[in-house]
């Protein structure tokens, strides 16, 4: 292991639990099925005062995108919201994976919270997943006094393949001009699949938890063609955008082993040059979703600096 003597102490346990998985299209099933069970798995603290319930936004297709909304139970007037989208590399993963999150960040920011069951790849490869994303952003905003939702106070969150589809839905929300997006809140995301073609890789990220192998085949499975070619959508891979001005203000972070590191600080680089607000942390010692490992510093840290992002674009 070339990079085990970079990893923070503390996460090491994280790394005896999640295993590196081999995926393909014949394995596919069955990793779907030990992702939901690990997940499952992980310890979760049980969260009083928050109200949660399930509705769906029909695609454009007329596919039924399940939605779970949470809101604070004694709220009465409308609240800022955030939209959150799941990670899982475009082809594992459901929104039950973040429910005991997404009720304490409820709780804590008094804030209502949507989270997304996008359809997966390679089944629904690009441009279905963002789509979906689409449609239920453009619903929760044209429905926003019915959800007791602020229309101006809307903002994205993501992490991983999660992170990557809520900034490619700030892009399509800005061309589209059809909802002001308050916010993005980007963890580790997923954003270039030119990562997967590097002529000099780092020589000491994504050893542990996504590896190359496994970004090659999420990439692969959503664009269904190799990654790193020419004319791939903006929206499927928002570091092809070539115009990032006019973006909502970004909080993004990423770990310094994490695969996704040089293209996150390359787009937020990229952000700031284009005069987008953007708040950036990058973590030492971390790999790729670090934060399941709850009682170390690191994620503490993580946890504290994501949250006080999350209050001040909330009240903003």
């Amino acid at each position: 292991m070339q990079s085990k003597h970079l990893v923070d102490p503390q996460l090491l346990p994280l790394l005896d639990v999640l295993v590196e998985q081999e995926f393909s299209i014949e394995t596919l099933p069955e990793l779907r099925r030990l992702f939901d069970e690990q997940m499952a798995a992980m310890p979760k603290a049980e969260v009083s005062g928050v109200l949660a319930r399930e509705f769906v936004v029909s695609a454009d297709d007329g596919h039924s995108i399940r939605v779970l909304a949470y809101r604070p139970e004694q709220s009465k007037e409308p609240l800022p919201a955030i939209v959150h989208i799941h990670g899982g590399g475009f082809v594992v993963g459901n929104p039950n994976m973040d429910d005991a999150d997404n009720r304490a960040l409820c709780r804590d920011l008094g804030c209502a919270i949507f989270s997304l069951d996008y359809r997966l790849a390679p089944e629904h490869p690009h441009p279905i997943p963002v789509e979906d994303c689409y449609a239920a952003l453009l619903h929760i905003y044209h429905h926003a006094g019915e959800l007791g939702v602020l229309p101006n106070k809307i903002g994205v969150k993501g992490e991983s393949a999660g992170g990557g589809l809520a900034a490619a839905l700030a892009l399509l929300a800005r061309d589209r001009k059809q909802v002001p997006l308050a916010f993005q809140h980007l963890a580790y995301p997923m954003l270039d699949d030119c990562t997967c073609v590097a002529a000099d890789p780092h020589p000491y990220t994504g050893e542990f938890v996504w590896t190359a192998k496994m970004n090659r085949f999420g990439w692969t499975s959503l664009l269904r063609r190799a990654p790193g070619t020419d004319e791939v959508s903006p929206y499927a891979s928002p570091a092809r955008a070539n115009d990032l001005a006019g973006l909502p203000p970004c909080f993004m972070m990423t770990g310094t082993l994490d695969l996704f590191l040089e293209e996150d600080l390359e787009y937020a680089r990229r952000l700031i040059r284009a005069g987008v607000p953007t708040e950036l942390h990058v973590y030492p010692g971390a790999f790729h979703a670090f934060d399941f490992q709850r009682d170390a510093d690191v994620t503490a840290q993580y946890r504290a600096d994501s949250l006080a992002a999350l209050r001040r674009s909330l009240e903003a």
